[in-house]
């Protein structure tokens, strides 16, 4: 039979594991946090890795913009000023010309400035331009792919629809000739943050490359074997060098030339915009304002150097965590300790970020926090059901000692963390009270009913006792053992005893009433000594009890004994004094008692007279 707790953590167990299941299938709600943990490890490696110097950006920037003002106009320039950099970046002999701007529409002002653009592109063989795939619902209305096939270097399948239309972004400002076009469609994940590159669009059994992978082609670089790819960020969001367009195209029209004249040789040069104002930003893991020329820049860099990053497989994320929820719920089954697991439970997750760090600098995407979100939700779980079950054992223990000692008193113990397991020496007031006659009152009642008088009539006492701070010692048989000053100080310890003593006979003579005449014979005797005590946890290991030991204990139950015939409460000659006048003392005389040279004199209390 599986104890409550047992069956809590299965259940729990069992809920997590279908939770697993959902989140990677299709909640993903912790897939943008452990993508971000992840991004931050990457973007802070990327920062001591360098970025390809042979791959060069043209940086349509802030300053080349407004440079450039009095001689091209506003932006868009005119297509001839872009002919004028290709022509003199190619006669360097660079590898690639990429373009990273869209030249969609023909300049009806300006066909003159397209046509030079045409004319010098024409005899090149390496300048690559943009293409952007847009949505495939409006592809009945695009262009038919056979046709666009020869400028994407698109690869055909036996799948392939010689029919098929595609809606695409094409460079209409250049001639079909001219065109060496890829995709450079911003591929972004459920967060909104763009992680991988595009390398094929798959459309209709037709593959179109995206730019990268069209340049990577050509150039004899091998791809990866997947439609896209995890980009491998080198540097900052400026990893690679950058040099101003406005620079370039005014060293290519002076007479003096003060820039180097093989800067771009076997470079790949990339043409695109930095400047914030022409509005080609996206969010990366590197910055939430990525220049899109950078990017591609990047991307780029990682297919000719093989730096893009290998996702580990989808499974593996689940699989950690079912892991991890199971080896916690056998520690947690076999109470290995709270403490302990939760330190255990630390230790294996900074293991596990520290695995997913080493993973990103060895190009291993591995993202952790999934698996630790759940893992350490489960584990919170069940230390809140755990601390439950505890507050509520620790609630009954305080019932259950609230029975015997003043609920005041229980509270005030517990702030201050319990009761010493030592002993130690108090001032104390001990009373002992005893019944009269109850073996008579035995002899005339069944078992059950003396036990149920017996405990309605204790019920009411130790009540009294506890409104008066004491604390219930022990039953005795059919005697009560009461203690004023311990556990708590009391430093009206004899007064309040006295006091509970009265009260005690004044309920006694209540509860004679109810029992009526045939019990007239029920009495008790009450003696209160005050004096030094041992007080403590005191019994075997197995069991132990709080209670007071030594003459003072055994001197005021000698002093109860002595009520018989003489008073029916007796308090010693330290107890009145220590009274200090709060009560009307009769001297009952001198008695010599067990255990002791001196005879003992002892004295009745009564209510002081107003």
């Amino acid at each position: 039979m599986l104890s409550p707790r047992a069956r809590f953590l299965l259940l729990l167990f069992a809920l997590f594991v279908g939770l697993v299941v959902a989140e990677a299938r299709f909640l993903h709600l912790t897939e943008a946090f452990s993508n971000r943990v992840t991004d931050f490890f990457l973007r802070q490696q990327a920062r001591s890795l360098a970025a390809d110097p042979d791959i060069v950006i043209v940086a349509i920037d802030e300053a080349s913009v407004t440079g450039m003002a009095d001689y091209a106009g506003r932006w868009p320039w005119p297509r001839s000023v872009h002919g004028e950099v290709v022509e003199g970046i190619a006669a360097q002999k660079p590898k690639a010309i990429v373009f990273d701007v869209m030249f969609g529409e023909p300049d009806v002002f300006r066909p003159e400035s397209d046509a030079a653009f045409n004319e010098t592109v024409a005899p090149l063989g390496n300048v690559y331009f943009p293409s952007a795939r847009h949505d495939p619902a409006g592809d009945a209305y695009g262009v038919p792919i056979v046709d666009l096939a020869p400028g994407f270097g698109a690869v055909r399948s036996l799948r392939s629809d010689p029919k098929a239309r595609i809606d695409v972004l094409l460079p209409l400002a250049l001639k079909p000739e001219n065109w060496r076009l890829g995709l450079i469609n911003f591929l972004q994940d459920r967060d909104g943050v763009g992680r991988r590159y595009l390398i094929f669009e798959n459309a209709y059994g037709w593959r179109l490359p995206s730019l990268p992978a069209r340049l990577a082609i050509d150039l004899g670089w091998p791809l990866p074997s997947q439609d896209d790819f995890l980009i491998g960020w080198r540097g900052g969001v400026a990893a690679h060098k950058q040099i101003p367009f406005a620079a370039v195209w005014a060293d290519i029209n002076s007479e003096k030339k003060t820039r180097a004249r093989d800067e771009f040789r076997d470079k790949v040069v990339v043409i695109g915009a930095t400047a914030t104002g022409l509005h080609d930003i996206r969010v990366t893991p590197i910055s939430t304002a990525h220049p899109g020329v950078e990017i591609l820049a990047a991307a780029i860099d990682n297919l000719k150097n093989r730096h893009w990053l290998v996702a580990a497989p989808v499974w593996v994320s689940p699989a950690l965590s079912v892991a991890l929820l199971a080896i916690l719920t056998a520690l947690l089954w076999l109470q290995a300790g709270v403490i302990r697991i939760g330190l255990g439970l630390a230790a294996a997750l900074a293991l596990l970020l520290g695995g997913s760090w080493v993973a990103v600098g060895e190009g291993l995407w591995l993202p952790v926090m999934t698996p630790l979100l759940f893992v350490t939700a489960f584990f919170v779980l069940c230390a809140l059901h755990d601390y439950r079950d505890e507050k509520r054992l620790r609630e009954n223990a305080i019932r259950e000692f609230s029975r015997f000692v003043n609920p005041h008193v229980v509270r005030e113990l517990i702030a201050k963390g319990g009761l010493s397991r030592a002993g130690e020496s108090r001032e104390v007031t001990i009373l002992f009270s005893d019944i009269r006659g109850f073996t008579t009152l035995a002899e005339t009642r069944t078992p059950g009913e003396v036990v149920d008088l017996l405990n309605r009539y204790f019920s009411r006492q130790v009540e009294v006792i506890f409104r008066h701070g004491g604390t219930l010692d022990k039953f005795i048989g059919d005697a009560i053992m009461a203690c004023w000053g311990a556990p708590i100080d009391d430093a009206d310890q004899a007064q309040h005893a006295v006091a509970a003593a009265l009260e005690m006979a004044s309920t006694l003579e209540a509860f004679r009433a109810e029992l009526g005449a045939a019990d007239a014979d029920f009495d008790v005797g009450i003696g209160i000594h005050s004096g030094p005590a041992v007080v403590g946890l005191i019994g075997s290991d197995a069991r132990r009890e709080y209670t007071a030991i030594g003459d003072t204990v055994n001197l005021a139950s000698r002093i109860e004994g002595l009520t018989k015939g003489v008073a029916r409460i007796l308090v010693s000659e330290d107890t009145a004094r220590k009274c200090r006048g709060a009560f009307d003392f009769t001297g009952r005389g001198h008695y010599k008692v067990k255990g002791r040279t001196a005879e003992v004199q002892l004295f009745e209390p009564r209510e002081k007279r107003r």
